[in-house]
C-alpha cells in the first residue's frame, strides 16, 4: 500500500468567510493508494474535531484491504482542518507577517472556511471528480458544506451520524465548553500550553456529551464501595489530560468550537430545507441509535428532505463515539452501498 504524509504550501492569500485574510495557507494531508489513469477512484475522508489527516490511524477498521473503501482500490486523501493542530495552519502556526506564531490573534474560522482550504488541496491535486465523500460528526459538516456549494464534485456521499446544520443542542453543550475554557484565566495568552485546564474541562464536558448513561455503567462502574476517587472520575480527568498533551491549546478549542456553531448549509442558500433538497448526490445515511449530540429524531428528520438518500440506523451502546467504534456495521453499510 502506497502511503504518503505531506505538507502543501499555497502561498497566496487566503480569506475567510467572517472577515481577514491569511498570509499564506499550509496544509497538511496524507494519501493512500494510487490514483487510476482517469482518476475515477478518489475517495476524500473528512475528519472530525479533534482528529488528523491520518485516516488510518483514527478510523480504524474502516479503510484495510477487506473493506469496501480500501488502498488497493480507491485513492484516499485526508486533510488535516483549517485551525487544527496537526499541520495545517492555525494558532499555533507562523505567522509570516510578523515571525511569530499567531496563537489568539489567529482570526474566527467557519466550516465554509475549512472546505475552501480542502478545495485549495483538491486543485492543487490535480482532482476533479470525487467518487466518494465520506465523513462522521463534524467530518460530515464539511462532507454536506461541500457537496451543496460545488454539487457536481461528488458521485456518492457517506455521512456518519451527522448534519446538514449545527443544532441548538449542540450550540449549547459548545457553549458551555467554552464557559469552560474561559474560566480559566490563561486561555487566550501567547504561549502553545494557554488555557490548559480550561481545555481538560472542556473535553471532559465533550466526552459526557459523546459517550451515555449505558456505557459509562458498563465501563466505568467501581466494584467495591467507595466514598471517592471513583473510576468514572478517574476517566474523565485522564480524557481531559490526554488532549492538552495532544497539543489543544485554549483558544484553539475555542475557536474551532465557533466553527462547529458556524454550520448551516442552507446559509445564504435560500434556507435549509430548500438547500436540502436540491442535493441530487446519493448519499448513504447513517444514524447511531444511542446518540445523545446527533440524536436519532435528527437523523431521520434529516433523511426526510434528502430527495436520493439511503438512510440506516445503527444499533449501538458507544453513543455519538459509535461512528468510530462500529466500523464493522458501518463498512457493511458502505458496501451494499457502492
Amino acid at each position: 500500500m502506497s502511503q504518503t504524509a505531506s505538507l502543501y504550501l499555497y502561498d497566496k492569500p487566503f480569506e475567510l468567510e467572517r472577515g481577514g485574510t491569511l498570509p499564506q495557507l499550509e496544509i497538511a494531508y496524507h494519501t493512500y493508494g494510487e490514483m487510476n489513469a482517469d482518476k475515477s477512484n478518489v475517495v476524500w475522508v473528512f475528519h472530525a474535531l479533534t482528529a488528523s489527516s491520518d485516516a488510518l490511524d483514527w478510523w480504524p477498521g474502516l479503510f484495510d484491504p477487506d473493506c469496501a473503501i480500501n488502498p488497493d482500490k480507491h485513492f484516499i486523501v485526508c486533510a488535516n482542518i483549517l485551525g487544527s493542530t496537526y499541520g495545517t495552519t492555525g494558532p499555533h502556526s507562523i505567522n509570516p507577517k510578523t515571525g511569530k506564531p499567531y496563537f489568539s490573534d489567529f482570526p474566527m474560522i467557519t466550516i465554509r472556511d475549512m472546505v475552501k482550504a480542502h478545495q485549495v488541496l483538491r486543485d492543487y491535486l490535480g482532482i476533479e471528480k470525487i467518487a466518494i465523500g465520506i465523513g462522521g460528526s463534524m467530518g460530515g459538516f464539511q462532507t454536506f458544506e461541500w457537496a451543496v456549494e460545488e454539487p457536481d464534485t461528488f458521485d456518492k456521499l457517506i455521512l456518519v451520524a451527522s448534519a446538514p446544520k449545527e443544532s441548538p443542542w449542540r450550540i449549547g453543550t459548545h457553549a458551555t465548553q467554552r464557559l469552560a475554557i474561559e474560566a480559566d484565566a490563561t486561555w487566550k495568552d501567547h504561549s502553545v500550553n494557554a488555557g490548559a485546564k480550561g481545555v481538560a474541562a472542556s473535553r471532559a464536558i465533550g466526552i459526557l456529551s459523546y459517550r451515555n448513561h449505558r456505557i459509562f455503567e458498563q465501563t466505568q462502574s467501581d466494584t467495591e464501595e467507595k466514598v471517592d476517587d471513583f473510576k468514572a472520575e478517574s476517566y474523565i480527568r485522564y480524557q481531559g489530560d490526554k488532549l492538552v498533551n495532544r497539543g489543544f491549546s485554549g483558544y484553539m478549542l475555542w475557536n474551532l468550537s465557533k466553527a462547529l456553531d458556524s454550520h448551516d448549509v442552507g446559509r445564504g442558500r435560500g434556507g435549509l430545507i430548500e438547500t436540502l433538497e436540491r442535493l441530487k448526490t446519493p448519499i448513504l445515511q447513517i444514524g447511531i441509535s444511542s446518540d445523545l449530540l446527533f440524536a436519532i429524531e435528527e437523523q431521520r428528520t434529516i433523511s426526510d428532505h434528502l430527495i436520493n438518500v439511503s438512510y440506516h440506523e445503527i444499533h449501538s451502546k458507544f453513543g455519538h463515539d459509535g461512528f468510530l467504534t462500529e466500523t464493522k456495521k458501518i463498512n457493511q453499510l458502505i458496501s451494499e452501498f457502492i
